[in-house]
């Protein structure tokens, strides 16, 4: 058993979070990898980038911009990604980019939006990825966010339609907004998604997130493994669990 803590000794000393956002990883990436895939073969991948580009997200933005070509260059050789970026900002603001087929395009139209103060949109954003989803279907949804300003009952409806369509949502959650994580879980479990929680400066963990998911959105499970056996680290120790 546990020796008994030491009354005279300071209990107000916090256990570091960097071990917990290391698990929230690998249980993400187990869900990215047990998600079942709607991927016709020989077709391209696709794959709805979203973020909240509200005034508190610039940071974050600019570091999306940087490393999002991850996505491209990692699904190449599984037959291709196709990506649309989705935003919201400022006063009932959203926008979508066309769907995009390598990061130099992505990119172009990522450095022409600034973050605006504003609300969440993210019921909009869902709307809006159901739409998508009529047309061809949507092997995965990415957002990157961190806060929740809306009806949370609204919000998983949508989230619902979205599971029913087969559109996975893996929400990036930046921060410790308890809020916002109780919504993303929410949405992330209707759709059949996965959760996962960063920190700010993150840049390098957030990169390989996206790419694992990026590579699941393109190839499958299978392609998720092989990524983990090419990258090691995180990603290798999780497909180590799922054998």
């Amino acid at each position: 058993m546990k020796k008994s803590a030491n009354k005279d000794v300071p209990q107000n000393k916090a256990r570091p979070s960097a071990p917990r956002v290391s698990e929230g990883v690998g249980v993400f990436l187990a869900q990215v990898a047990r998600t079942p895939m709607t991927k016709t073969p020989g077709e391209s991948g696709r794959l709805l980038f979203a973020l909240d580009a509200t005034l508190s997200r610039q940071p974050t933005w600019d570091t999306a911009c940087q490393i999002q070509s991850e996505m491209f260059s990692e699904t190449a050789a599984l037959g291709g990604l196709d990506v649309q970026l989705a935003y919201f900002r400022g006063f009932n603001e959203f926008k979508a980019s066309p769907w995009v087929a390598d990061s130099t395009a992505l990119l172009r139209f990522m450095s022409r939006i600034d973050c605006r103060g504003g609300h969440t949109q993210i019921r909009r954003l869902l709307r809006h990825a159901l739409k998508e989803a009529q047309g061809k279907p949507v092997n995965a949804l990415v957002y990157i966010g961190d806060c929740f300003e809306e009806g949370l009952d609204e919000v998983c409806q949508r989230a619902g339609e979205l599971g029913l369509r087969g559109v996975r949502a893996f929400m990036f959650h930046e921060g410790r907004d308890k809020r916002a994580e109780q919504a993303f879980r929410e949405i992330a479990r209707l759709t059949g998604g996965a959760y996962c929680r960063f920190d700010a400066g993150s840049a390098k963990l957030l990169k390989e997130l996206l790419a694992a998911v990026a590579v699941f959105a393109a190839g499958g499970r299978a392609a998720l493994e092989d990524y983990g056996k090419r990258r090691g680290g995180r990603v290798l120790q999780i497909t180590h669990q799922l054998r």
